[in-house]
């Protein structure tokens, strides 16, 4: 897996930002040939060090990829046991150190899985699988975060 990471921001020759708009844009350019928008939050302060809120934040983008690697898990899982999930929603709230580096101290999933005649011991042994062998994502910060799960299975 690879992917390029480059400042869209201001031109150092001649001093001004670029089209993007922002001192702190940033343009990802994935292995699989997609591309992802990164954009650092305003800073009042010194506007040259901030963004204008044009696009996700990195940690942001860290978050959603954690949410839907956890999901693509857990609607997998479902659908290897024969289960009828026919929708699946995670929302993730989180906390970081308020240090650097900001890492994530807490971060809670909240699933929300559509389906039909599919049991809660299922959807709760899919969450735990997720978070116990197969989502990198979640097994990576859980290094430095106390992650949370819950879920409400909506019969459909």
């Amino acid at each position: 897996m690879e992917c390029t990471v480059s400042w869209t921001g201001p031109n150092t020759a001649t001093g001004t930002t670029t089209t993007s708009g922002s001192a702190m844009s940033f343009l990802a350019t994935t292995g699989s040939g997609h591309t992802l928008v990164m954009d650092g939050a305003p800073d009042a302060a010194k506007p040259e060090n901030g963004g204008a809120n044009l696009a996700p934040r990195p940690m942001e983008t860290v978050l959603a990829g954690t949410g839907g690697c956890t999901a693509y898990d857990v609607v997998l899982i479902l659908k290897r046991g024969r289960h009828d999930v026919r929708g699946c929603t995670v929302r993730l709230t989180s906390e970081r150190a308020e240090a650097d580096p900001k890492v994530f101290t807490k971060i809670h999933m909240h699933f929300v899985v559509a389906g039909s005649g599919i049991a809660a011991s299922a959807v709760e042994r899919a969450i735990a699988m997720s978070h116990e062998k197969y989502c990198s994502a979640t097994i990576m910060l859980g290094k430095t975060a106390d992650i949370t799960t819950s879920f409400e299975l909506i019969e459909a």
